[in-house]
């Protein structure tokens, strides 16, 4: 195999490839910081950082080989979208959805009940007059469920959706129907009660 193929194909192939997974690894890390996952952010940045040395080295011995530094940024911005992605996937954590609808919003409330979500409705008075507005709490990854109901049952309700950073560990959780290991893993909530 001649020289060049190793110089001008493998090794920027090689940068991309190992930024693309460092740079996903830091977008992940940086979400599982503002939720509070510690000791698996400190993990993700441990390879991270790895990884980035590996990169930056090959790029430092190889100043003259401008497909490097293509490798380099094209692997940072394929690496920030491929994080984003995964992260989207994982659905890390949990949101407060609210719903603001004219009415009692009884037909909302009865479809999220029968969907095994519970719910807090709250009376209220708009610019417009009365409104009833309905809160319930979930995790991240079950959000599309809830807007595909509220879609279905008042489709021209105003809602707003937030991330919860932390949570109080009361059992008002959605019963699950099986067990995703990882995304359990990194969205589980701290079960002690500090005093």
């Amino acid at each position: 195999m001649p020289p060049w193929i190793s110089e001008y194909v493998f090794l920027p192939l090689g940068i991309y490839l190992a930024r693309v997974t460092d740079v996903s690894i830091g977008t992940v890390r940086i979400i599982l910081i503002s939720r509070e996952r510690k000791i698996l952010a400190a993990a993700l940045g441990f390879v991270e950082v790895l990884l980035w040395l590996i990169v930056i080295t090959q790029i430092i011995r190889n100043l003259n080989n401008a497909l490097c530094y293509v490798a380099y940024g094209a692997g940072f911005a394929t690496g920030t979208f491929l994080g984003m992605v995964v992260e989207e996937k994982l659905a890390i954590g949990h949101s407060l959805i609210r719903i603001i609808v004219s009415g009692s919003g009884e037909n909302i409330i009865e479809s999220l009940t029968r969907s095994g979500f519970r719910t807090t409705r709250l009376d209220a008075f708009g610019s417009r007059g009365p409104v009833t507005v309905i809160l319930s709490f979930l995790r991240r990854k079950e959000v599309p469920e809830v807007l595909e109901i509220l879609g279905k049952t008042a489709p021209r309700a105003f809602y707003t959706i937030e991330n919860a950073r932390k949570t109080s560990d009361l059992g008002i959780w959605k019963e699950e129907s099986g067990g995703e290991f990882l995304a359990g893993l990194l969205w589980r909530r701290q079960s002690k009660i500090r005093k």
